[in-house]
C-alpha cells in the first residue's frame, strides 16, 4: 500500500512542475543609466537603423556609429529558426546577465535595453546615446554570446565623427 501513494504523488509532482514552467522568472532591470543611454522617444528619432539577427550567431551590423545624443530606432530582425535577442549594456552587465541567463534559460525580458523575437520576427528598438564611449550589444540567449553574437555601438562625441 505504501507504493501505492508514491506513484499517486509522482503525477503531482509532475503537474507541479509544468506549472512552474508556465511562469518562468522574468528579468526586469532599466539599464536606464549614463553609460549606457535611456529608453529614447519615437518623436526625437534622429536615424533609422536595421539590424538583423541570425542563427550564425551574429549580428548584421555588429559594429554602429553614432553621436552624442542621438536617438536611434533599431528596426531588429530575427531571420534565424530560434530565438534571439539584442541587449544594449557595458560588457560587466552583460557577462553578468548571462551568467543569469545560462542559469535561468527560460527566463523572459521586460527591460527597455532589449528586445527578444520569435525565428521571423521584427520589432523596434529606441534607444538615446548619452556619452561618448562604447555601448555593447549581445544576444543573451544560452549558447549564444559564448558563439560571439555581440556588437558594439560607438558614440563618439559630436562634431568628432566621421560623416
Amino acid at each position: 500500500m505504501k507504493y501505492q501513494h508514491i506513484f499517486l504523488a509522482f503525477p503531482l509532482a509532475l503537474t507541479a512542475i509544468g506549472a512552474q514552467s508556465q511562469n518562468m522568472p522574468h528579468h526586469h532591470d532599466s539599464h536606464g543609466d549614463a553609460t549606457i543611454g535611456r529608453t529614447g522617444a519615437a518623436a526625437q528619432v534622429v536615424r533609422t537603423i536595421e539590424v538583423d539577427m541570425n542563427d550564425s550567431m551574429r549580428f548584421s551590423p555588429d559594429s554602429i556609429e553614432v553621436k552624442t545624443g542621438d536617438t536611434i530606432r533599431f528596426i531588429v530582425t530575427n531571420s534565424g529558426r530560434i530565438r534571439h535577442e539584442m541587449v544594449f549594456g557595458t560588457d560587466a552587465q552583460l557577462k553578468s546577465h548571462y551568467v543569469a541567463m545560462l542559469k535561468n534559460p527560460g527566463m523572459k525580458h521586460t527591460d527597455a535595453n532589449q528586445i527578444s523575437l520569435a525565428p521571423g520576427k521584427s520589432g523596434d528598438l529606441i534607444w538615446q546615446f548619452s556619452q561618448a564611449g562604447t555601448i555593447s550589444f549581445a544576444c543573451l540567449e544560452p549558447g549564444h554570446y559564448d558563439a560571439g553574437m555581440k556588437g558594439s555601438v560607438k558614440v563618439a562625441s559630436v562634431g568628432t565623427m566621421h560623416q
